[in-house]
């Protein structure tokens, strides 16, 4: 048992000291910076789901940099890209929104960096990502329902009759609260991870090429 403990702490030790070298240190920073900044630019889908429900790019630079080193990393640059976007634009959530986007982009970069990590092929990626949409959009339905909507109701007072109504006017499926979240912020979601995924996939080969002319491993 001693040797087992003693073998899973050099391991973690080993990992952590890869994980924390100088440059993954400074490639989670550039990229996590890059998506804070990519945050403050966000457009609606009308045609998908209510203009309140806006979407950014900002998890193009944590997908690559997670498939870079691993996902981790990816939940580090995560939750930096969010503090970053805080301090540059506030909260306008009561940090709940921003604690939900951080949820749902976990979601997304962690099973994708996960499987590319096992499958560092074309076809792992696209797995992975593919995966992590589906991951995704599951997280947006739960978190909707039970956090997201709900606080909006009690915060701020909207009517959630006025949500279903939003939700309705751009289809009709929308009957309740359960329905709104599934056939407009599942698709939401769905279109946000294809968007990503294919700038991903146009950008990752030459940054992960570039990384590694520098030294990178």
């Amino acid at each position: 048992i001693k040797k087992k403990n003693f073998l899973r702490k050099r391991k973690e030790i080993i990992f952590m000291k890869e994980l924390f070298n100088t440059k993954n240190l400074v490639l989670m920073a550039v990229f996590a910076a890059l998506g804070g900044v990519l945050m403050l630019w966000e457009f609606p889908i009308p045609f998908i789901a209510p203009g309140f429900y806006e979407m950014d790019l900002s998890e193009v630079p944590v997908l690559i940099g997670s498939f870079i080193a691993g996902p981790v990393a990816g939940v580090i640059m995560e939750a930096v890209k969010i503090i970053i976007k805080i301090m540059i634009k506030g909260t306008s959530t009561a940090y709940v929104g921003d604690f939900a986007n951080f949820c749902i982009g976990c979601c997304f970069i962690v099973p994708a960096s996960i499987i590319y990590k096992k499958i560092k092929t074309k076809k792992g990626a696209l797995i992975g990502v593919c995966a992590g949409t589906v991951f995704m959009a599951v997280a947006g339905v739960v978190l909707n329902y039970f956090i997201m909507i709900p606080f909006y109701v009690k915060a701020f007072g909207t009517p959630l009759d006025g949500i279903l109504a939003a939700g309705k006017s751009i289809n009709p499926l929308v009957g309740n609260k359960l329905s709104f979240t599934i056939v407009c912020v599942a698709p939401f979601n769905i279109i946000k991870g294809v968007i990503d995924s294919i700038i991903t996939f146009l950008l990752y080969k030459r940054i992960s090429t570039f990384i590694k002319s520098i030294g990178h491993k």
